[in-house]
């Protein structure tokens, strides 16, 4: 126990340093579960890597066509959170760039970092998950290089983003357990059942009519 707390002390101490080397205050608390660091195959890694690969999102992201709207639609939602304009557009160019880029719903990846840190991009877990997504350390010995830091924007929304898609792939597209697996809390309902309401929140309000215009359109 005392070696625990001890390393714990540790972990927080190493924070508060990096945070400071930063230039920035001390880091928000969130309250993330914890993934689960399991063996890969190196097929695996090598698949994960590719993926993380650096590949900057393109100056003129939001004015394409299927980002300018949603991008509108959720910086009005999301205007309390991130006041400031600039820093929430290219967070929304970020989010929406990358979780395309991995296959993902963008909704859903606003759902994960709604429950993971609260739009906080200094956020650390008491497991040490950090960043916005929350993303565990081993990440980046497993598959990065040193030099990757989390609680940079497009950096840890990147491995949020390819870690989630790979759950979701070891779990055959089944949306609950590669959540549950993300968590570090495989098999119980509350932290899906949560990023799901909370991705529900932030549905594009377009999708939504598009959704309602299909249902009431003759088959």
């Amino acid at each position: 126990m005392r070696e625990y707390v001890v390393s714990r002390a540790r972990r927080n101490f190493a924070a508060l340093a990096i945070c400071a080397a930063c230039g920035i205050g001390a880091p928000a608390v969130a309250h993330a579960g914890a993934q689960v660091e399991e063996r890969l195959a190196a097929s695996v890694v090598s698949g994960l890597q590719r993926a993380i690969a650096d590949n900057p999102v393109p100056r003129d992201y939001l004015d394409r066509a299927r980002a300018r709207p949603w991008a509108a639609d959720m910086s009005r939602k999301l205007g309390n959170r991130l006041p400031d304009d600039a820093a929430r557009m290219e967070f929304l160019a970020t989010v929406h760039y990358e979780a395309t880029r991995a296959g993902l719903d963008p909704q859903l990846v606003l759902g994960v970092i709604h429950h993971e840190s609260g739009f906080r991009k200094y956020a650390i877990s008491s497991a040490d998950a950090r960043g916005f997504m929350q993303v565990m350390p081993f990440w980046v010995r497993l598959i990065g290089t040193s030099d990757q830091n989390l609680f940079l924007l497009r950096t840890n929304l990147r491995y949020g983003c390819t870690i989630l898609r790979h759950y979701l792939d070891v779990e055959n597209g089944d949306v609950y357990r590669a959540l549950g697996r993300y968590n570090g809390s495989l098999g119980r309902p509350e932290y899906p059942t949560a990023v799901m309401a909370a991705a529900q929140r932030y549905r594009s309000d377009e999708s939504i009519v598009a959704v309602r215009t299909a249902a009431a359109s003759p088959r």
